[in-house]
């Protein structure tokens, strides 16, 4: 059958997309406007062996192409020797190298001519293999002297490699695929990582060099190179945060990286260039924490909280409001009462920011972070890249889902702009959130729910205005289990506000839960059968605390039942013993992107 697509029928207004489809001479859409009927599932940060890290750390075979073919559902060889393929095939991916020294060590390692004929070459060309990684590790902390020295035509070979590649790769229709980089900034350990996804093919993207951390460690120097980019090409770009909670703070915080207080020009700018956050990876979930979140059970998953991402620094409770996106939507809403606009609107997504060439987000097929944390190859006691935090921690997450009329760059980019996306820990859930005043009871039962869906509301990453007098809004819900993952337990709506003095609150709402559920606690070890939960949930709401003097947001969350972690499957595989405080079971979730209200203009 091809790539396996979900779809709730309906018909939208073109008014609600926004631009114009360029089709491939062998693609031909189908009739009608477009509507975004399609859940479509992929990986915007996975990086193969072109990233310094992932090389040094063992991925020295696996080529963009490999990643492109195996996403799209062939079977490779890993890093490790396993072969490895996907269960069923992803729609979209993009390979995120890191600009910081692109592709450098896999050219010393073929010899490239034109870098062994530089003098960075020549210097670090005569270095044994240990002297050589170790003068590329000190390099990476003061980098201009070797960055200097790496040849121009080298680093535009490079790039064009990468973006042709992206393009042979890319079928409309069928397989998305995007020109990518990251940009690596680490402000004294903590991190300010964004994943950088172009719309445009290789024709373009090729003309303009990434923007390294090297060249500016800000974002607001990012922004500047993004727009440099548009005016010099007339394509478009955007920018992806990730880790937040990683960042000690300062991923969504109340200054800019200087100091300054945030203004009204840098909150129009985040908008801009950053629509979307990436809230959950493997290195962790960023949705929530328990101390932010005391009155939600589910707050505690896949908890990174002890270092930054350098391991430079400890994490205290106050760096944890600036690296959580909750909190963060929460502190958009107050920002805006005093900017006049929020810098923190955006939209949610996953992304697994594997450095293994593969992703892999199902407990059952989790090839973990880089090549020395893949199966067979971890322990119990190894370390992530020989840092502080155990592999065991690693969680397998997290994918992007995107409500797209079509498999193609456009539509996806498009949908990543106006933000109807959603996140999941890895299973590919089916999820549904719209918000409206004229939702009239039935919504969700009708066959044209999709058509009255958006007809008398707006969707995930929408925005509502006043409503009629002493009406509050109304949300249709609807969640669709993954067909290879386990049944549903609970569908949820967050809410955040302001109040009238301006002080931020959240509130969790149950709107369905499955009839039955097993009485299950996270060391217990096996799956749970199917017969509990439900395969799908829906639910129409309203809210019954509502005020209409106060601006608020609302985002859906989904919970599987339990089902065996990763780890489990290591020990059941392999018959080596998971570690002794790694999670035994795991409730995989999604979040969807939240609908703003506000009061008035």
């Amino acid at each position: 059958m091809g790539l396996q697509h979900w779809t709730l029928g309906g018909v939208v207004s073109l008014a609600l997309l926004a631009g114009s489809p360029v089709w491939a001479d062998d693609y031909s859409p189908g009739v009608g406007p477009p509507l975004p009927r399609q859940a479509l599932f992929g990986d915007l940060h996975l990086h193969s062996r072109a990233s310094a890290d992932a090389n040094a750390m063992g991925n020295v075979s696996l080529t963009a192409a490999d990643a492109y073919r195996f996403a799209s559902g062939e079977q490779v060889t890993s890093s490790s020797g396993l072969p490895v393929r996907l269960r069923r095939p992803l729609d979209f991916l993009a390979v995120t190298d890191h600009a910081e020294f692109l592709g450098i060590l896999n050219a010393f390692a073929e010899k490239n001519p034109l870098l062994m004929d530089s003098p960075l070459g020549r210097r670090w060309g005569a270095l044994s293999g240990d002297e050589f990684l170790q003068a590329f590790v000190a390099s990476l902390s003061d980098p201009d002297p070797v960055r200097d020295d790496v040849p121009d035509s080298l680093e535009w070979q490079i790039w064009k490699d990468l973006t042709s590649t992206a393009d042979d790769f890319y079928k409309p229709g069928q397989f998305t695929t995007f020109s990518a980089y990251e940009w690596t900034a680490a402000n004294e350990g903590n991190n300010l990582h964004r994943c950088v996804i172009y719309r445009d093919a290789a024709d373009v993207t090729s003309t303009v060099m990434p923007f390294s951390s090297f060249s500016g460690d800000d974002p607001e120097q990012l922004w500047s190179a993004l727009e440099r980019y548009e005016q010099a090409t007339g394509g478009r770009v955007m920018a992806i945060p990730h880790n937040g909670n990683l960042s000690n703070g300062i991923m969504w915080d109340t200054q800019t990286l200087s100091g300054a207080p945030l203004d009204k020009d840098y909150a129009i700018k985040r908008m801009r260039w950053e629509p979307v956050a990436e809230v959950t990876q493997v290195k962790g979930d960023s949705e929530t924490h328990p101390i932010l979140s005391p009155e939600d059970e589910f707050a505690d998953f896949e908890r990174w909280d002890r270092y930054n991402i350098m391991n430079t620094a400890t994490t205290g409770p106050e760096n944890l409001p600036g690296s959580y996106a909750r909190s963060a939507l929460k502190r958009g809403l107050s920002l805006e009462k005093t900017l006049g606009v929020n810098p923190y609107q955006f939209g949610m997504i996953g992304s697994t920011d594997s450095h293994t060439g593969l992703v892999t987000a199902a407990e059952d097929n989790f090839f973990g972070k880089f090549a020395n944390s893949e199966p067979g190859v971890r322990t119990s006691g190894s370390h992530m890249a020989g840092m502080k935090n155990a592999d065991w921690e690693l969680g397998a997450s997290g994918l992007a889902a995107v409500w797209a009329h079509e498999n193609t760059r456009e539509a996806i980019f498009d949908a990543l702009e106006r933000k109807e996306i959603y996140a999941t820990t890895g299973s590919r859930i089916l999820l549904r959130f719209f918000a409206g005043w004229q939702y009239q009871g039935g919504e969700l039962n009708s066959p044209e729910f999709t058509e009255l869906a958006y007809e008398r509301g707006v969707p995930m990453g929408g925005e509502l205005g006043p409503g009629p007098r002493g009406q509050a809004p109304k949300f249709l819900l609807y969640a669709l289990k993954d067909p290879d993952g386990p049944n549903l337990a609970r569908l949820q709506v967050i809410k955040g506000w302001l109040d009238k003095s301006g002080k931020p609150h959240e509130r969790i709402y149950e709107v369905a839960q499955a009839q039955e559920l097993p009485a299950a606690t996270s060391k217990e070890p096996q799956d749970y059968s199917n017969a509990f939960g439900a395969a799908e949930l829906k639910a129409e709401w309203q809210d019954p605390d509502f005020d209409k003097r106060a601006s608020a947001f609302y985002y859906a969350r989904v919970i599987e039942i339990p089902r065996l972690r990763w780890t489990m499957h290591d020990q059941k595989y392999f018959k080596v013993a998971a570690a002794k405080e790694a999670p035994v079971t795991v409730q995989d979730r999604a979040y969807s992107s939240p609908v703003w209200y506000r009061p008035h203009d």
